[in-house]
């Protein structure tokens, strides 16, 4: 019998051709690919991403569906508010009138859109701010680092709230500084958070190797250290959106923040709880419950991602 014969009679040619088939068919997937994945399968992040997205299509299509706008004042209800301004389908006035006699649907939607902004950009800012600058002084360390991290050690020493006050005080009270104000003194604590977090995978194999083929800093921070850093910086992301909406809502109050006839949900709760005497309790009602559901569905979002980027489940 000859060699040709034997192979033709090995009963593991079969197994081992399909198997490469099957090995040819199958797609590596990428680390987005892996967390989109698994965030999919997260129910709560799911109903919160549901729910947060109903929220923005009610801050930004919400004003279609009424004929009336923020500013304009029922005389008819100024002053009997309790009576005459309570929540009405027939009129289209959904959420009743505020105290000055104006329609409260129109002043959450706006209150919704100001509040949401803050939010957001101002973490925004804080988030990019942060976690450059932690990243940084982080891997390089030495006296770069002792350098900068001495900087946030002052400039946390230096109440946020009084650089806020100032700068608005200084630069005009506008939402833009809003913006810009908040975000830029929220950013410290998350810089020494990415530092921490630098510091503790700067020594990690990958980054040993890419150094030692010449990849230059940059580069590793960008490629390798924030990347690996994405689970941290968007948790505290959800949770500096609150604090910021916290934030402007104290500011307004101090009347240095969201100037009439602008709104925000801070604003219409104070104006709420200073109504609650009264029995209209729908003025406090309806924009503590967007403000209430909007954190829930922030933190549970960040939940969600947290568990979708973390490296260790990878």
């Amino acid at each position: 019998m000859t060699n040709s014969g034997l192979g033709s009679l090995n009963p593991n040619q079969p197994k081992t051709a399909a198997m490469a088939e099957r090995m040819a068919e199958v797609k590596g997937r990428s680390l987005w690919a892996d967390a989109r994945r698994r965030f999919l399968r997260n129910r709560a992040a799911m109903v919160s991403l549901v729910v947060l997205i109903a929220v923005l299509l009610f801050a930004f299509f919400g004003h279609y569906l009424t004929p009336w706008d923020n500013e304009t004042i029922d005389w008819n209800v100024l002053g009997n508010v309790r009576e005459k301004g309570a929540p009405s389908f027939a009129t289209r006035h959904y959420f009743g009138f505020d105290d000055s006699g104006r329609d409260l649907y129109s002043r959450v939607v706006q209150g919704t859109q100001i509040s949401l902004m803050v939010g957001v950009v101002g973490a925004a800012i804080a988030v990019l701010v942060g976690t450059v600058y932690g990243a940084i002084a982080g891997f390089v360390g030495g006296r770069v680092d002792s350098v900068m991290m001495r900087f946030v050690d002052l400039a946390m020493s230096i109440p946020y709230m009084f650089v806020l006050i100032l700068l608005l005080v200084v630069f005009g009270r506008s939402v833009t500084m809003l913006f810009v104000g908040i975000g830029l003194t929220a950013w410290l604590d998350m810089s020494r958070i990415v530092r921490g977090q630098t510091l503790s995978i700067k020594n990690k194999e990958f980054i040993e190797a890419a150094e030692a083929t010449g990849v230059p800093w940059f580069t590793i921070i960008r490629r390798h250290i924030v990347p690996n850093l994405l689970g941290v910086v968007v948790v505290y992301a959800t949770l500096l959106v609150p604090n910021m909406i916290l934030t402007e809502s104290f500011i307004s109050f101090l009347g240095l923040g969201v100037q009439e006839p602008l709104t925000s949900w801070g604003a219409l709760i104070s104006e709420g709880t200073r109504t609650m005497s009264y029995g209209t309790l729908w003025q406090l009602f309806f924009p503590l419950s967007f403000f209430v559901v909007s954190i829930f569905a922030f933190f549970f979002i960040g939940d969600g991602l947290r568990d979708a980027l973390d490296p260790k489940d990878r």
